[in-house]
């Protein structure tokens, strides 16, 4: 029964490997971070650039990263609504959703983004910011805090558990079991035609996001992204473990997250899921938020963003 709900969650964490849609082959022009129109940071890296948003003085600073295949558009009503007093600074990865592929061409992805957003705040001279990621986002969060924990001062996570990985195995699955069902899987998507990828990002963007208003936005950054950035991304999440590091993490931390789109599993059982994946950090504050599913930012903005404001004061 274990197996069964856990690959139920993998079903729904899977939703954010939707690779590209469109050939990287084909000729597939990726934009420069200066084709965005936002404001960017001044600062050097092959791995991600960042849009910047807020006041002069703002009363604190605030690093949203967004999921895999995600751009920082998916930030955007929190950003309007925090603006006026934080400054926000969107991560937005290169090779997800329109951006160059540069240094995430090859090799792990969210490892070196979390290196280069300790070396942001180190170089943009922000103390101990605020960091808030959602999905592989969360993921890349927890890096930061776990392995440089004097950089953040609180984290939030957005759905996400600290080992994926444990949803493609049985009971007791380490990094080490599931690594040939990563590798099946990366050979999966990497060399899945450009049709089976579409129809993946319907169904897939059907199940992240309740509002089918909002879906088109995320369906297109999946179209845009880099179809080997997203496949090496994804498989990286399959073989990282963090549940030995949280306990290195000294940041406030909170967990949002969702039931499963699974008739089977109750809200118990979804509880007992994250409490588990989260053992190794008591201090963590776990809340769950119904009627949701994947992008809670999306399905439910007004309690995502009450959320937020409680958890910065």
């Amino acid at each position: 029964m274990k197996t069964t709900l856990a690959l139920s969650l993998a079903a729904i964490l899977a939703v954010a490997a939707t690779p590209a849609l469109a050939q990287h082959a084909a000729g597939h022009q990726a934009h420069a971070p200066a084709d965005h129109g936002h404001q960017h940071a001044d600062f050097e890296s092959g791995r991600f650039h960042v849009r910047i948003d807020g006041p002069e003085q703002p009363i604190g600073d605030i690093i949203l990263i967004p999921g895999l295949s995600s751009s920082p558009e998916v930030w955007d009503g929190l950003t309007e609504a925090l603006k006026d007093r934080y400054r926000i600074h969107r991560i937005h990865v290169q090779g997800f959703a329109g951006a160059a592929p540069e240094d995430n061409a090859t090799g792990p992805v969210a490892a070196p983004v979390a290196e280069d957003i300790a070396r942001y705040i180190a170089e943009q001279g922000l103390t101990r910011p605020t960091v808030i990621g959602h999905s592989m986002g969360g993921t890349i969060g927890m890096m930061l805090a776990a392995r440089h924990p004097n950089a953040v001062g609180k984290l939030m996570v957005v759905d996400m558990v600290p080992f994926m990985g444990a949803m493609f195995g049985a009971p007791g699955a380490t990094a080490e079991s599931v690594a040939p069902v990563a590798e099946q899987i990366y050979q999966g998507m990497a060399t899945s035609p450009p049709e089976a990828y579409r129809a993946q990002a319907e169904a897939s963007v059907t199940g992240m996001i309740n509002t089918e208003s909002l879906r088109a936005g995320p369906l297109e950054d999946t179209r845009t992204s880099d179809q080997a950035v997203s496949s090496s991304a994804f498989r990286e999440l399959i073989l990282t473990d963090l549940r030995p590091e949280l306990s290195r993490i000294t940041a406030p931390t909170e967990v949002l997250y969702v039931k499963f789109n699974d008739p089977r599993m109750t809200t118990e059982m979804v509880d007992g899921i994250y409490a588990a994946s989260f053992a190794n950090l008591p201090g963590a504050k776990l809340k769950r938020i119904d009627d949701s599913a994947h992008f809670i930012m999306l399905d439910q903005p007004d309690r995502f963003l009450a959320e937020v404001n409680a958890f910065l004061e």
